[in-house]
């Protein structure tokens, strides 16, 4: 039996994969050190990881290179691929999952000398610029002056993304039971007409639920909720002819098609521009968010 997106031990992230290492959120100060008004810093999961839901009393900034980390906020998903972060408002519950491998960097903002205005999640656009000042403020060696050129200068870089890959979830009895399933598997091909008379309500009442929680039509949120999976598997290395069998598509341009439709740009296309912002640390030539040959199928 599925279970409702409220109330769930762990609601509203994709399957686990096996292997996955479950943690608990390590204990953070109130507030950064005296002198520092962002800390930043790398971890490197060796298999995928999950943290369960935690709060922190600082902002949290968190992204990702060569991976995906998922995040749960309330009723969205976030999905935090290469070239963009999550801003995690202090106290705000959230549940995070990075793939196996991923570079996951996390700062941490003291909110009373913070002036960066958000007061809820949001997409941050990882500039080259922002990258390289958070990974100058990991150093342990920064004198005072130098550590608050470098905070003034994040802080006037800092904004929010265009693209905030966002993942309304129902939240609604009625229906938690299909994002819940869709969730598992992204594949499930059953219509609006299968649904309703599986959950013994009429098709209208799965439209209307839907589009008042969410904002979107069923066959809308499916199509969005694919192309977050999608993310996911295309930076794992999957091309794009394994990915849109996994989420159920019958032929590799259709799934094109929709990602296009979400994201206004093909699978290759999206992930060539994320290439183009350099890293902040070393990628080998063995190591690329995405494979040639899924760029080459997209194109």
């Amino acid at each position: 039996m599925v279970r409702s997106s409220r109330g769930a031990a762990n609601p509203g992230m994709w399957r686990r994969e096996k292997g996955t290492e479950v943690r608990t959120a390590a204990a953070l100060p109130a507030r950064a050190e005296a002198a520092h008004v962002i800390t930043a810093g790398l971890h490197v999961p060796a298999v995928p990881t999950e943290w369960a839901p935690h709060a922190h009393l600082l902002h949290e900034l968190v992204w990702v290179r060569g991976g995906t980390l998922t995040s749960r906020v309330a009723d969205h998903v976030f999905t935090v691929c290469e070239g963009h972060g999550l801003w995690l408002p202090a106290g705000v519950v959230h549940a995070g999952r990075a793939t196996a491998g991923a570079r996951f960097h996390d700062a941490f903002f003291d909110p009373a000398r913070t002036p960066f205005a958000c007061e809820r999640p949001q997409a941050i656009a990882m500039t080259p610029l922002l990258e390289s000042l958070l990974t100058h403020l990991s150093r342990t060696d920064l004198d005072a002056a130098a550590r608050a050129r470098a905070e003034a200068v994040v802080f006037d870089v800092l904004s929010p993304s265009h693209r905030q890959f966002a993942l309304p979830l129902p939240g609604d009895a009625r229906i938690d039971v299909i994002a819940e399933t869709l969730l598992d598997d992204p594949a499930d091909g059953r219509s609006l007409e299968d649904w309703a008379g599986c959950l013994g309500i009429s098709e209208r009442t799965v439209t209307r639920a839907f589009r008042q929680t969410t904002g979107l039509s069923f066959a809308q949120w499916r199509q969005l909720l694919r192309v977050h999976r999608a993310l996911t598997l295309l930076s794992e290395g999957c091309d794009v002819l394994t990915v849109s069998e996994t989420l159920g598509y019958a032929q590799p341009s259709t799934f094109i098609a929709a990602f296009r439709r979400v994201m206004g740009t093909t699978p290759g296309a999206f992930f060539d521009a994320t290439d183009r912002t350099p890293a902040t640390d070393p990628v080998g030539p063995d190591d690329p968010a995405v494979p040639n040959d899924a760029r080459n199928d997209a194109a």
